[in-house]
């Protein structure tokens, strides 16, 4: 048995062991040591086992995942989130959908704080769902711009997924979280007209209600609990994009302004601080045993050649880089239907890397492109991770149905974004483009 016949079984394998739902950490660690004892022999099984782990963690980059946890976890856990949105229901209630748009803007700027998905989306849930319910918005609508603004923490800094890809395909990490800026901020305002126009459309989505009688100055009053928020996204990202910090040095600035801002709030308890620091240690330990058990795949396919097989394939094809992309957004919705979106890009980055250097593509360009099928991989069934988590915090208010109907229709939102990214680069390269 050739080792490429062996990398092939190799690969279908992992698939279906994580169809039956074995963590994604243990199955790809699993099928590589097999399948280095398999190609080679115990020994070097063993070395991958001694050597892999220790190689990887030890990458300095990577203390920026632990860290843009931590700053996220002490910001939602200090209920900062909730003014932000009840200053956006205020400033933008006027609109057709109003509390949506809010919940549209908010979200982001949560995001831009947190750097997770599943953090914005379960912080969304709890704040922003509600009052849109009580105001008799469809529940459908509130689920599910709640759910689908949640994704925007995998593309606005600082992402960890983006982090993540920075490090395998060894880009900028840098360049990569400036680079999700434009197209994160293009995601919300795709949302948001999405939603004033159905609104317009179908006004029972969400009924107009009474427009708070305010002036000026107490609607501006409203922007000083959550000016900790502009502080904090524009000392990271502002620290990033001037080359003032590396993004792992943004990464400790960004807890030591969280625990800073939230002291002069008033807002940071000893409870809460120890609360962010077990919630960011769980997500940490969590990544790192999937990112190990990846780099020990891309040991794995490396020995069985695989890669490079793949990549002479296509390039003899002569596929051209549409063609490429095409492929890769039809097989991430096809394994986002069973595989969870973090396991999907782990699982395809050793074969697509080589693929995406060979037809000499943009490789920062590329990585946003693949966030973003990563995004949609969140709300698309049956896994959904987004929608599930959504559920969780919702119960028996909104039923999964609805709130997987709701998030449709942001699919076609998504949609259009994916179509200008790729239709024009630029717009995911013009800010990395600014910084080199």
């Amino acid at each position: 048995m050739t080792p490429l016949v062996i990398g092939l079984i190799g690969f279908l394998v992992l698939l279906v062991l994580l169809a039956i739902r074995l963590p994604v950490g243990l199955a790809l660690a699993a099928v590589s040591v097999v399948g280095i004892a398999t190609v080679r022999n115990e020994n070097a099984a063993i070395a991958a086992m001694k050597s892999v782990p220790y190689d990887f963690g030890a990458h300095w980059t990577l203390s920026a995942i632990p860290m843009f946890l931590f700053m996220g976890a002490i910001i939602a856990n200090s209920g900062m989130t909730a003014s932000l949105f009840h200053a956006m229901r205020v400033w933008l209630r006027w609109l057709p959908g109003g509390l949506a748009v809010a919940t549209t803007f908010a979200g982001a700027g949560f995001a831009a704080a947190s750097g997770s998905s599943l953090a914005t989306t379960a912080t969304l849930g709890r704040i922003a769902v509600p009052e849109m319910l009580k105001h008799g918005y469809q529940p459908g609508l509130s689920a599910g711009v709640a759910t689908s603004v949640g994704t925007l923490g995998a593309i606005i800094p600082p992402s960890i997924i983006i982090v993540l890809y920075a490090i395998f395909a060894e880009q900028p990490v840098g360049q990569l979280l400036i680079a999700g800026i434009v197209p994160g901020l293009l995601t919300a305002l795709a949302y948001a007209v999405l939603i004033i126009v159905r609104c317009m459309v179908n006004p029972t989505l969400a009924p107009r209600s009474e427009v708070e009688q305010m002036s000026f100055a107490q609607k501006l009053k409203l922007a000083v609990p959550i000016w900790p928020l502009p502080v904090l996204v524009i000392g990271v990202i502002g620290g990033i994009y001037s080359g003032v910090t590396t993004a792992t040095e943004a990464g400790a600035l960004g807890v030591v302004l969280a625990i800073v801002l939230t002291l002069v709030q008033k807002k940071l308890t000893w409870r809460i601080f120890v609360a962010s620091l077990v919630d960011a240690a769980k997500s940490t330990a969590s990544l790192m045993l999937i990112a190990i058990g990846a780099a020990l795949f891309i040991r794995f396919l490396a020995f069985t050649g695989m890669p490079n097989f793949l990549s002479d394939v296509i390039a003899s094809a002569g596929a051209s880089p549409l063609m490429i992309i095409l492929i890769v957004a039809a097989a991430y919705l096809l394994l986002g239907c069973f595989l969870d979106p973090l396991g999907v890009l782990l699982l395809t980055l050793p074969i697509l890397l080589p693929v995406f250097e060979s037809a000499d593509m943009n490789m920062i360009w590329m990585g946003i492109i693949l966030i973003k099928l990563i995004e949609i991989g969140l709300l698309t069934p049956p896994v959904g991770l987004n929608v599930f988590a959504m559920k969780g915090v919702l119960g028996d208010q909104v039923t999964l149905v609805q709130i997987f109907k709701g998030v449709a229709w942001f699919l076609l939102a998504e949609v259009v974004v994916m179509a200008l990214l790729i239709a024009f680069p630029q717009i995911t390269l013009f800010l990395p483009n600014l910084m080199s």
